[in-house]
């Protein structure tokens, strides 16, 4: 419970405390904490300098022992009565805020951890040969993406120019993507990094993830099927990555735990793994405002542990700020489907919309917007931010 007076199961109530970046008219920066519909200003109420910085990285750098007493601090400071009066002035309405990029992102990769959505893209693009790659169930499958073009929920998404070439067509010609597309899924932010030459394993996964956003990996699957053979996904994944302005923390997720799918065949040493390590999150995409998914992250096949353990094994270090996605959250039922190429069956079944108007892939104007939530201590849910992105023209090139 709380002093404040939020309704009963409030998504962001004092067992949830997400942690973000927000700035007041003429004010800078500096670190925040949502409770209801408001914005704690950390700082004013711990009296604590290092949450008076433009993003979070120097409080996350200072380890799971600090962000947990934090935690409490925080908790204390807005359930007990007797801290009301100094705390109330450090509150601020969400809606007079600005909320910025949380972190300042090191190093981004991207995985395809969802057995559904690479079965369902396999199944499209190889119709005659099985839907995994043989190597699938081996490993959890990434690639190194632009943390420069990481930005927060709201900035515009600029279509991106490229080379396409229709199966039919001779050659290549070049232009704005026209089969722009989504992909719903859950980012994990590193705290605490580790050095060059020594890999995470899968247990030290809670004392180096500092907690999960949610995240839109925006996909020209055009420009993409073209460029990616041999080396992967470059300008079609390039663009732009938009994720929430709230970073729910570990400690926030305990009732969310949960066994993840049976693992045939049993992974190697280094990515085995045992209890509850995948995490019960309820996604939702809606795309002009009609929902047009659910989206299980229960039902990914890799864990972010053996995502932080594969990343790693190779002895590459991790620095506070990076970020790693889980790619595409996929369930095993159409209305669970991450992305509109698997919604539409690669563009030829439409979306209907609320409007009236269909979709196979995304139009200037058109907004997408993923919503999560996860298990709480008390039986509620707890609200995992969201990420809103609205397609604006690209640059002329000529």
């Amino acid at each position: 419970m709380t002093w404040l007076d939020l309704p009963t199961g409030h998504l962001y109530g004092a067992d949830n405390l997400p942690y973000g970046v927000f700035s007041t008219p003429g004010g800078g920066r500096r670190i925040g904490v949502r409770i209801g519909d408001h914005v704690l200003d950390v700082a004013g109420a711990l009296d604590d300098e290092i949450f008076a910085q433009p993003t979070l990285n120097p409080f996350l750098a200072q380890g799971r022992d600090v962000w947990s007493s934090t935690r409490q601090r925080l908790r204390t400071v807005l359930t007990e009565e007797r801290h009301r009066r100094s705390t109330e002035p450090h509150l601020y309405p969400l809606g007079g805020v600005r909320l910025h990029l949380p972190i300042e992102v090191g190093d981004y990769v991207d995985f395809y951890a969802s057995e559904h959505h690479a079965a369902n893209l396999g199944r499209l693009f190889r119709p005659d040969s099985e839907p995994l790659t043989p190597n699938w169930k081996h490993l959890p499958i990434g690639y190194h993406g632009r943390s420069g073009t990481v930005v927060v929920s709201d900035t515009p998404v600029l279509r991106p120019n490229g080379q396409r070439k229709a199966p039919d067509a001779p050659a290549p010609d070049f232009g704005p993507s026209r089969r722009l597309d989504i992909e719903a899924e859950v980012g994990f932010v590193i705290g605490t990094g580790s050095p060059l030459g020594e890999p995470v394993t899968v247990s030290d996964f809670r004392d180096r993830v500092f907690g999960i956003c949610l995240l839109n990996d925006w996909s020209a699957r055009d420009l993409q099927a073209w460029e990616y053979v041999p080396l992967g996904p470059f300008l079609g994944k390039s663009f732009a990555t938009s994720v929430s302005a709230w970073i729910v923390p570990l400690d926030a997720l305990d009732s969310a735990w949960t066994a993840p799918p049976t693992r045939s065949p049993q992974p190697l040493a280094y990515l085995a793994d045992s209890g509850k390590q995948g995490l019960d999150l309820a996604l939702e995409v809606s795309v002009n405002g009609r929902v047009v998914s659910h989206p299980p992250f229960a039902a990914m096949y890799w864990t972010g542990a053996q995502m932080l353990a594969h990343m790693t094994v190779n002895g590459a270090s991790t620095r506070t700020g990076d970020l790693y996605a889980s790619g595409t959250v996929s369930g095993p039922n159409a209305t669970e489907w991450g992305s509109l190429i698997e919604l539409t069956s690669a563009g030829k079944l439409p979306l209907l919309l609320s409007d009236g108007s269909e979709r196979t892939f995304l139009e200037d104007g058109d907004e997408v917007i993923i919503t999560g939530t996860a298990p709480g201590p008390h039986g509620e849910r707890i609200g995992l931010g969201e990420v809103t992105g609205r397609i604006h023209p690209g640059p002329q090139v000529s």
